[in-house]
């Protein structure tokens, strides 16, 4: 049954790929200097939001975390050029993980999946061709690789849209108010701008969008329609681009598209002077085991990690339990008001929080939004207090509009959020429960 996962395939598709894999990463590493991302995100906020647990990842001062971004811009060069090719994904895989712990003020669903991606190239052979490495170590050079490499990346790639588009299945989705609600912020475009406020070009959004995610990867694979899928992704993933200016994610996409083809036509197309001999039969492997082994409990985790939030009480939609690395991209608009309230223990004596000495408008935002944040920014203040002697409960009363909903409660003011542990695959109770589920 594993036979085929092993024959030896052409591998221009994993060639290319990391070519155009490192250039991407590259200008996602300058871009988010040149931007101003880095300074925004993690050099100007005197406090950054982790991820829960990594708490003792922060950031480096000052000029320090602008050379941390170019580092990681010149390894991606380094990648696309396959030059010392394993040492620079190792090494940017291990910094980009780092950066991607370090803050999740400006969480995107691309920097989770350029974690797995890197991860994978690791322990890809990518450098065997088409490299400075292959130039001048010629004993590394092959034409060929594992046919499982490809089914890795089209298995990811189906896991990320196959759940984008069960996400998407939501009353507000699927009765255009999100829609609507997302297309207002992008009324002042040039010459698109009023185009994107039309009803009709709601529905069209609503269901294309729905559609690409739920049959683009089945339309890839079959021969018949893979010309049509290819036209219709570099019109979403343009689209996308362009309205919503999501950074590498549209054109990361459009590459991995390379694992769709055969692999005989993409050396055709790219690399035509390559040797076009690959011995495919299929090669004996002595961790043929552990790899499946390997590859199944990651798939499996894949697949789990999205299902979480339906074993944690309460709408994901209003509690945010279990919605990070679930694929759930682009689906509500999600704003807070908020007020925190430091309690003396020892006299008693109450203080109301003045966010904005203590974070930047952008964290605000989250803090006023988000449990986690919430509850970080709790533990963060209870450290804050604990530094000058004093011992204290901390309070917030918070309430929260999802998409056109009414703005409703949504922390318990009554608890001490100090005091409160964070359990990442539980319901905590001090999240109230969603008192109005009808749209203004």
């Amino acid at each position: 049954m594993s036979g085929p996962l092993f024959k030896r395939v052409d591998n221009s598709p994993l060639v290319l790929f990391r070519v155009f894999f490192g250039i991407l990463l590259s200008i996602e590493c300058f871009g988010a200097i040149l931007t101003g991302w880095v300074s925004r995100t993690l050099v100007l906020p005197d406090f950054t939001f982790t991820f829960i647990g990594f708490e003792w990842l922060q950031p480096l001062v000052g000029p320090q975390m602008f050379m941390y971004y170019a580092l990681m811009g010149l390894l991606g060069v380094f990648i696309a050029l396959g030059f010392r090719y394993r040492l620079s994904i190792i090494l940017f895989t291990l910094l980009w993980t780092g950066s991607y712990l370090l803050q999740k003020t400006a969480y995107n669903n691309h920097y989770y999946l350029l974690v797995l991606l890197c991860a994978f190239m690791c322990f890809l052979p990518a450098e065997r061709a088409f490299s400075l490495d292959s130039k001048y170590k010629p004993s590394l050079k092959s034409n060929s690789m594992y046919a499982w490499v490809r089914w890795v990346f089209i298995a990811q790639l189906f896991i990320v849209y196959t759940y984008a588009a069960i996400a998407k299945m939501y009353t507000d989705w699927m009765d255009l108010s999100f829609i609507s609600l997302l297309m207002e912020s992008k009324a002042g475009y040039p010459l698109i701008g009023a185009f994107l406020q039309r009803p009709d070009v709601h529905l069209g959004i609503a269901w294309f969008g729905l559609g690409f995610d739920l049959f683009i990867v089945p339309l890839l694979l079959w021969k018949p329609s893979r010309g049509i899928a290819l036209g219709l992704s570099f019109f979403f993933h343009l689209f996308n681009s362009i309205v919503f200016q999501i950074g590498i994610f549209p054109y990361l996409s459009l590459v991995l598209i390379v694992f769709f083809y055969p692999p005989e036509t993409i050396r055709s197309r790219f690399f035509p002077k390559r040797n076009p001999e690959v011995a495919t039969e299929v090669a004996k492997n002595p961790h043929r085991q552990w790899l499946l082994i390997g590859l199944g409990c990651y798939f499996l985790i894949q697949l789990a990690l999205p299902l979480r939030h339906h074993f944690i009480a309460g709408d994901v939609l209003w509690t945010e339990e279990g919605h990070r690395m679930s694929w759930r991209m682009m689906l509500r608009s999600r704003t807070g008001r908020i007020q925190f309230r430091v309690v003396n223990k020892q006299n008693g004596r109450q203080q109301r929080v003045n966010l904005r000495e203590y974070l930047s408008e952008k964290q605000i935002g989250k803090v006023a939004a988000y449990p986690d944040f919430i509850w970080q920014f709790a533990q963060h203040l209870k450290k804050e207090y604990s530094n000058k002697g004093e011992d204290i409960a901390v309070y917030a009363e918070s309430q929260v509009r999802i998409n056109r909903r009414p703005y409703a409660p949504f922390i318990d003011p009554t608890t001490d959020l100090a005091a409160e542990p964070w359990d990442p695959f539980r319901h905590h109770s001090w999240i109230l429960p969603e008192a109005n589920r009808k749209k203004e």
